[in-house]
């Protein structure tokens, strides 16, 4: 494996390190503490071209692999969450189905509006019966004169109630194949009568970020809505969960990294026994653990990017990346909090702010025991 990267994919991550640190780290902390969406970000990463990295350039797309994907998340995380998964989940959860098996007449109403970040796009996936469960989807769509008529909720939903919100790709029964559940993806646009996004969710973190549950209630669409084939829908949305948990994975190495920022930085300064806290050995231990634990998980989530970009099977490498990176994540701002002493727990710091955003990483995107039966699956057991 080259361990290189090239021009393009260091100007990217360089050019995405400048916005996070210049723009993004002013407004972080006034973000979290008013849950208010960072609509003027959004604006910048689409000006940016960051709302469509993976995208076809012909769409307003850009044009890149998931590897430069991957770092573009990794570094927006480093500084925050809330913008990080605003722009992962629009992009590998909301825009990627379309891009994949949208029509052609799909992709020419859709992506030039969500490519550049002009809309935003969701995936609605999870129910209150049907998460790590994913196929006990209990959604109804039902044709009736040229029409999908639509029941059912989903729940705990990014990216659906905004303003700026344009669709919602959502998983639903659309019959029974051989005695089995015939699911299916359907495009679901913002304002289509019946379908309603509740208020947003009280949250242990990701404050800045829009999550939310979403009603249909005869909900209608018309029957050119339906994604890709009648019945393809599981097999859809598996692919991509795969491809998701490469962006959630790249997550989880730019928290721990940003949380690591921070430890060192305030270990250097803070000063105790006539001496940097960072001279005693027990503070050392930390920071040289976590250091080597966020170069291997780096490395891994790479290896899933590359594969993936390869066309070579990746689910299982994808699987093990969000699996150790979401822990990492978790440990590692746990450790900066520590290392912080009572200002860690003080919400100025934003270790503070680390350490509540990194316990979603262990859950979404398929939890932790998930991760590990796909792992175990894919070895045979």
């Amino acid at each position: 494996m080259d361990f290189d990267l090239s021009d393009e994919q260091r100007l990217l991550r360089d050019t995405v390190r400048d916005f996070a640190r210049q723009d993004v780290a002013p407004v972080a902390e006034e973000l979290d503490r008013t849950k208010s969406f960072p609509y003027e970000l959004v604006t910048k990463m689409g000006s940016l071209g960051l709302m469509g990295i993976p995208f076809p350039d012909e769409y307003g797309g850009g044009g890149a692999d998931t590897l430069t994907y991957a770092l573009a998340v990794e570094e927006l995380t480093r500084i925050d969450s809330s913008v990080a998964i605003t722009m992962a989940a629009h992009t590998s959860l909301g825009t990627m189905p379309i891009h994949l098996w949208g029509s052609d007449e799909q992709k020419r109403d859709w992506l030039p509006l969500l490519c550049p970040g002009e809309k935003l796009a969701s995936f609605g996936l999870t129910e209150p019966e049907a998460g790590s469960d994913a196929g006990n989807t209990k959604t109804t769509a039902k044709l009736e004169d040229g029409e999908w008529v639509i029941n059912g909720a989903k729940q705990f939903i990014t990216n659906a109630g905004t303003d700026i919100s344009g669709c919602v790709t959502i998983t639903a029964v659309t019959g029974d194949a051989d005695g089995r559940k015939e699911i299916s993806n359907i495009i679901v646009p913002n304002g289509a009568p019946g379908y309603e996004q509740g208020e947003p969710y009280r949250k242990m973190g990701w404050n800045a970020s829009d999550t939310r549950p979403l009603v249909f209630e005869d909900c209608r669409v018309p029957e050119g809505n339906l994604l890709g084939r009648r019945g393809d829908g599981f097999k859809q949305f598996m692919q991509i969960l795969d491809g998701g948990r490469i962006g959630v994975a790249a997550m989880g190495v730019g928290l721990a990294q940003g949380a690591l920022d921070e430890a060192i930085s305030y270990a250097k300064e803070r000063r105790a026994f006539g001496q940097p806290i960072s001279k005693f050995q027990a503070i050392q231990a930390k920071i040289a653990d976590i250091s080597a634990q966020i170069e291997a998980s780096r490395l891994l989530v790479y290896r899933a990017a590359i594969e993936k970009d390869r066309g070579d099977p990746f689910t299982l490498t994808a699987a093990q990346a969000k699996l150790i990176t979401g822990r990492l994540a978790v440990r590692a701002t746990e450790e900066a909090v520590q290392i912080h002493g009572g200002y860690g727990y003080i919400e100025e710091y934003p270790v503070c702010r680390f350490y509540r955003d990194a316990k979603i990483l262990t859950i979404g995107e398929g939890t932790d025991e998930v991760q590990q039966m796909v792992i175990a699956r894919r070895l045979g057991c």
